[in-house]
């Protein structure tokens, strides 16, 4: 019997504030770097995201500081608790990397601590995962995102050439949020004010009513996950859309903070794909 291949073991890297930027009125951008970055390889994925690590009061924890052998030793209550971030880029020469973290008041972990975060406080993170490149054989790119997107919509855009055709639609609280987007490309760029409506209802309103182009489409869809079951049902089922073609998928689901969702999200990613696939 062959044996399996043995699990990668979480790095967690340690990292210092550099500066902090204000985008909007709730959104900051966090750039991160010291000589935990030294030696972090990030790719070309335009979707890169990292996992920052956030840590209980008065735990100790082993040193050096290593995820698996605290996941081993000590009980559930005294791990880290994560949040996920994409990463909005990263600066090879200057090893810095920026994350864009949406502000909710004092709810949560990552929000607090960013509107409270100064040069020179110190985070962990692990990461950075990702799995999502434009394709440059495609005819044009579909980009439909909220917040929680924006900073994967807004690196996916600055990656395509000149002779790419892209449309976008980013849904976001209103006018005051939004953010310039740069790209070589011939975009069309389309903010949807979210108003009082719930999350993702105005963006899928907006995307059924977009006349689609001639010609193969690659397509990348993240946000809330009820909008984007919305979303899967639209372009696969009534568009018609190879599933290889779409990057699908909720970043996170109203009503729930990451750790309720990632605990359920596999159950409702497989009841979506049940219902909308009949399977």
């Amino acid at each position: 019997m062959a044996e399996r291949p043995e699990r990668r073991r979480p790095r967690a890297r340690l990292a210092q504030v550099q500066r902090v930027e204000r985008l909007t009125p709730h959104m900051l951008r966090i750039v991160l770097g010291g000589p935990g970055l030294a030696d972090l390889t990030v790719g070309a994925f335009t979707d890169h995201y990292v996992k920052l690590l956030f840590t209980p009061e008065g735990v100790e924890y082993p040193f050096p500081f290593d995820l698996a052998r605290i996941r081993e030793e000590l009980p559930r209550e005294q791990w880290p608790v994560m949040r996920t971030y994409t990463v909005r880029w990263w600066d090879e020469k200057a090893r810095e990397l920026a994350i864009d973290v949406v502000l909710h008041g004092d709810e949560g972990l990552a929000g607090p601590w960013a509107a409270r975060a100064r040069p020179g406080d110190e985070v962990r993170f692990v990461g950075p995962g990702g799995g999502y490149t434009p394709d440059p054989d495609a005819d044009w790119h579909l980009l439909v995102g909220d917040e929680s997107a924006l900073p994967a919509i807004a690196a996916s855009v600055e990656s395509l050439p000149a002779d790419a055709r892209a449309h976008v639609f980013v849904e976001v609280a209103g006018p005051q949020e939004e953010q310039k987007l740069e790209s070589a490309a011939e975009t069309a760029l389309t903010w949807v004010h979210r108003g009082d409506a719930p999350a993702g209802e105005a963006l899928v309103a907006a995307v059924e009513g977009f006349a689609f182009p001639e010609g193969r489409v690659h397509a990348f869809v993240h946000g809330e996950a009820g909008s984007v079951k919305e979303l899967r049902r639209l372009l696969l089922k009534e568009r018609g859309l190879p599933r290889e073609d779409v990057s699908i998928s909720g970043y996170w689901r109203l009503g729930l903070n990451e750790d309720g969702w990632q605990a359920g999200k596999q159950d409702w990613n497989r009841q979506v794909e049940r219902e909308q696939d009949g399977a």
